[in-house]
């Protein structure tokens, strides 16, 4: 299988195989898409030494958004990348320019002492270096065009990448999270991530769809890595969306509705690994998916929350 010169990136972010970037490489020019946080800035420049390539052949850095998983190495990374530009949604440009409100929120969630163990600091990037992607933006690396397309769901600030020469996307969160280990005979398994404040379970749907009139060979999801079987996969990161969706309205009103979702999202994660030939699957859900199910249950209750707001 042809790599077609693109390289996965381990960030070393919270796990091994938990946290990739990509590094895109054409005629001796490269593009890194997301970036992990700042601690995984000598794992990006490392890919470059790896590839025989200096920090000078960068000419793109493109962010799917702006959760710091992604983005939170932007700053130091282009500071380190001195020819490079970063390609951001139009609703995370100015988070990258000031990162103030995006350290604000995490912090207030994990802790200071938390949020320098994971994420370190967030450096801002030069507002001459950052180059807002509108729908349809393409990016020239060396002849090679990657198009960025708005693929709002998991976050309204997210956008996925087009690579015509490899026919993939590189998909951020939109495709959900595939983790090497739930592979079986039959395949990758992705599961939808609903992490807060932005989750819509219609638009992402929307998003997955329109990746998919692209008929793509592969996707690369942040978490983690390539992903084939696109149709397979799709058809049951779908159904998924709109079992999470049924278990969160299920939930709403109860007490504990907190619990009872988290519960809940186990159990269907559960029983979607052993349906899909997982060994062990209750210990590798709880071992590979637990951060992820808190996340997922905190995000479909501010999309319940919201949604009743709206009347």
């Amino acid at each position: 299988m042809a790599d077609h010169g693109i390289t996965t990136i381990d960030t070393g972010f919270q796990r091994p195989g938990f946290d990739a970037a990509y590094l895109v490489v054409e005629q001796g020019r490269g593009a890194f898409i997301d970036c992990g946080t700042n601690h995984s800035v000598p794992h990006m420049l490392e890919a470059l030494r790896a590839k025989g390539l200096e920090v000078e052949a960068v000419d793109w850095l493109i962010l799917t958004h702006v959760h710091l998983d992604h983005a939170g190495g932007a700053g130091a990374l282009i500071k380190a990348l001195p020819n490079a530009r970063l390609v951001v949604h139009p609703r995370g440009a100015r988070h990258m320019v000031d990162p103030t409100r995006l350290v604000a929120g995490a912090t207030a969630v994990y802790g200071e002492q938390e949020f320098a163990r994971s994420y370190g600091e967030v450096l801002a990037v030069p507002e001459a270096r950052v180059v807002v992607a509108d729908d349809g933006h393409r990016v020239d690396l060396a002849g090679r065009m990657l198009e960025c397309i708005d693929t709002p769901g998991h976050a309204r600030h997210h956008l996925c990448v087009w690579d015509e020469r490899s026919r993939s996307w590189f998909t951020g969160d939109t495709f959900g999270l595939s983790y090497r280990e739930f592979d079986t005979a039959n395949g990758a398994l992705a599961i939808p991530t609903s992490s807060p404040v932005q989750f819509e379970p219609g638009p992402l749907k929307d998003s997955i769809r329109r990746m998919l009139a692209r008929d793509p060979d592969a996707m690369y999801p942040t978490h983690y890595g390539r992903v084939g079987d696109v149709a397979r996969v799709a058809e049951g990161l779908l159904a998924l969306v709109d079992r999470m969706v049924e278990l969160a309205e299920a939930a709403d009103g109860q007490p504990d509705r907190h619990g009872k979702l988290v519960s809940a999202l186990r159990a269907l994660y559960v029983d979607r690994a052993r349906t899909h030939g997982v060994d062990q699957p209750e210990t590798k859900v709880d071992a590979l998916l637990a951060i992820d199910i808190e996340l997922n249950a905190q995000g479909l209750e501010v999309w319940l929350d919201r949604k009743a707001a709206a009347g």
